[in-house]
């Protein structure tokens, strides 16, 4: 059995920051720390961030990929932003009122859709149609 990682809320924060821009820090806090996969900080009121929904809201796909390819837990806010129609529809099948809940910092779905760009149309597209 593995010893448990110990990770700093400093630590954390540090992770979740890199993940709005800066992917070879990203890569080298989590070849250091492999359990800020998961992590997520609490930015206050209960404005809970993990790295890949900081890569998300800002459109850095790069980053996303990144984490998603380590392990990373997909979720519709990434899905969104890196054109993932068929995941986002498949969500919202299933839990339609995914459609009006709000990703890190209160950002919404289709705003996370904006921000893939071109690659992100579609969805974009889809979610307004819905809205």
């Amino acid at each position: 059995m593995q010893a448990e990682e110990r990770i700093t809320i400093e630590l954390v924060r540090e992770f979740v920051m890199a993940a709005h821009g800066d992917l070879e820090k990203v890569q080298e806090l989590l070849v250091e720390s492999p359990s800020l996969l998961h992590a997520s900080y609490n930015w206050g009121g209960s404005d809970w961030e993990s790295a890949l929904g900081a890569s998300a809201h800002v459109g850095r796909k790069d980053i996303a990929l990144y984490l998603l390819e380590k392990g990373a837990r997909m979720d519709i806010f990434a899905a969104a932003m890196l054109g993932e129609l068929e995941v986002v529809q498949a969500i919202l099948v299933a839990q339609p009122e995914a459609l009006r809940a709000s990703g890190p910092h209160g950002i919404s779905l289709l705003q996370h859709a904006r921000m893939g760009g071109e690659k992100s149309k579609r969805v974009y597209d889809y979610l307004a149609i819905l809205s």
